[in-house]
């Protein structure tokens, strides 16, 4: 495993709607592997491939129980509301209030390629839509209302 450099707005990559996986082979699992290290290192809730330079439909998250893959997700179901505070490892030190499904359903590939469904509300709700913008190559700057805003992260001791 390594740590992959992280893209940041204004790179074009992440503009790019990003290719199905069809197999699972060697450099997709250790695409996945790097992207949860690096997601790890950032301290941050999900990354999309794309964020690592790489236009494939992949996105890991981790709201906190361990790291879900997602390969090929389709958001299948959304509902509600929730506004607040989003951020992104790909804007550092930024932030902008968005408003996001409270509840959403997708379905997705494992690393098996494997199909599941998966629901969530709250911030996993918000980390999937989050992350299945970045492969359609939006970022969360495009929903921010109001202006985004300067964040300061506490350094974990």
């Amino acid at each position: 495993m390594a740590l992959r450099t992280i893209r940041t707005m204004g790179d074009e990559v992440l503009t790019k709607h990003c290719r199905e996986i069809k197999e699972m082979t060697p450099r997709i699992r250790e695409l996945i592997d790097d992207m949860v290290e690096t997601l790890y290192e950032a301290n941050g809730v999900g990354l999309a491939a794309p964020q690592v330079g790489v236009l494939k439909r992949v996105a890991i998250i981790d709201v906190g129980d361990g790291p879900i893959v997602l390969v090929n997700p389709v958001i299948l179901e959304t509902s509600g509301e929730q506004f607040g505070s989003e951020g992104c490892l790909s804007l550092p030190g930024k932030a902008g209030d968005v408003s996001r499904p409270n509840y959403v359903k997708v379905r997705a590939l494992d690393q098996e390629m494997q199909e599941f469904e998966l629901e969530g509300t709250e911030l996993l709700a918000r980390a999937i839509c989050h992350e299945v913008d970045h492969l359609e190559g939006h970022m969360y700057v495009e929903k921010v209302q109001g202006g985004l805003y300067d964040v300061e992260f506490e350094e974990e001791a």
